[in-house]
């Protein structure tokens, strides 16, 4: 059973954002905590406390074990800007948008699919040949008989008289 959780408004830009992503999308709960403990982004620590607390409603609310989650989707999607105005030379004014980030994860459970039996073909034995009909075969002084081939089938073209042909060539045969 999937477990969303879903932070928003984060006041950092979503493509950053995604870089941290990327790293514990389709990882282990134990592995993707890991992994954004040591990420030095500034990104890892939001998305840390939304992985935390997507295990704790699945704990608590579906009664799943943590160690059995794994992350199914991680969706990082924008936010509305902020504008802000920055002064510039000559009276101008220049736009700053501040960018946010919505983050969706979704959680589920490590499902462990049973061995498929695979089916036993019954082998044929080869039929036998006896020793007489068994073709020889003498590399030496002796002549290897060569498959024969189906002839070819000759490709009748319609004839041109010569010479008009030659007039018109640049080089003459």
């Amino acid at each position: 059973m999937p477990v969303i959780a879903k932070l928003k408004y984060l006041r950092i830009a979503p493509r950053k954002v995604r870089l941290v992503a990327d790293l514990i999308r389709g990882k282990r709960i134990e592995e993707a905590q890991n992994i954004l403990n040591f990420k030095v982004k500034k990104a890892a620590l939001p998305l840390l406390k939304l992985l935390r607390s997507a295990t704790a409603n699945a704990k608590n609310n579906f009664q799943l074990d943590e160690s059995n989650l794994y992350i199914a989707k991680i969706l990082v999607d924008e936010g509305p800007k902020y504008k802000r105005w920055r002064a510039r030379s000559r009276g101008r004014a220049d736009e700053i948008q501040k960018k946010t980030s919505h983050v969706t994860v979704i959680l589920d459970e490590i499902v462990k699919k049973p061995k498929k039996v695979k089916k036993v073909k019954k082998v044929k034995k080869a039929r036998e040949v006896p020793p007489e009909e068994k073709p020889s075969v003498s590399y030496g002084a002796g002549k290897v008989e060569k498959p024969k081939l189906k002839p070819e089938i000759e490709i009748k073209r319609p004839k041109i008289e010569r010479g008009i042909k030659r007039i018109f060539r640049r080089k003459a045969f």
